[in-house]
């Protein structure tokens, strides 16, 4: 059983959580990388299969590439939004510096062989190693989160590009980047959310009753 002040630090820590794009060049005791990595360690992962590693780049070099991987992506990603404006202005300004600027950048990578060729649960859904590693990354954002530290997730690069730099083997899937840091501009709110990109959908239109569409 959890207290109810023990509860409240959880939800807060989920409410509070955000998405950072700017960063502190302070050095993160090691302590709390160790305890980043521990909490996303022990996530829940199907057949206990427990896909991930974690690949902690701090050399600028290695960074530098990363972020030339990420920024190459969002240029091109960019022509989709080139007929509308505003908004290709605000894709463009979702900042790629993080990469460089966060004292580390973890890339966080699923192994779909790991457990062999009969893991519980991944015969049936293949793609249960890659949800495991997104739990693993959550608790990572959770964690960091709670130990007053920022993190930002680069969703836009190719993998062959992120494995030709940190020379990840074939089969491995690269599954995000996370620069983690300190920083001195820590959103209130998603930051696309402030930027209008998209408003949060309400709950109560998401929760259907036995069936598809079943309110």
């Amino acid at each position: 059983m959890f207290s109810e002040e023990e509860k409240d630090a959880v939800y807060k820590v989920i409410y509070n959580r955000r998405d950072v794009r700017s960063f502190l060049p302070t050095p993160i005791p090691e302590d709390q990388i160790h305890n980043i990595l521990k909490a996303a360690h022990h996530a829940p992962s199907v057949g206990f299969m427990q896909p991930w590693n974690f690949i902690i780049v701090s050399s600028d070099e290695t960074k530098e590439k990363l972020a030339w991987a990420a920024d190459k992506e969002r240029r091109a990603l960019a022509i989709h939004y080139e007929d509308e404006g505003e908004k290709e202005t605000k894709f463009l300004g979702l900042k790629i510096q993080g990469l460089k600027e966060a004292p580390i950048t973890i890339c966080v990578t699923s192994d779909p062989t790991r457990g062999g060729s009969h893991v519980l649960g991944r015969n049936s859904i293949p793609e249960t190693d890659m949800l495991s590693t997104a739990c693993a990354i959550q608790n990572m954002w959770l964690a960091a989160c709670a130990e007053g530290l920022a993190m930002g997730w680069v969703s836009f690069y190719k993998k062959n590009d992120v494995r030709d730099i940190l020379n990840i083997p074939p089969h491995v899937e690269p599954i995000a980047l996370l620069s983690i840091g300190y920083t001195d501009n820590y959103p209130t709110a998603p930051i696309l959310e402030t930027a209008n990109w998209e408003k949060r959908r309400s709950l109560d239109d998401l929760i259907f009753t036995d069936q598809w569409n079943n309110k």
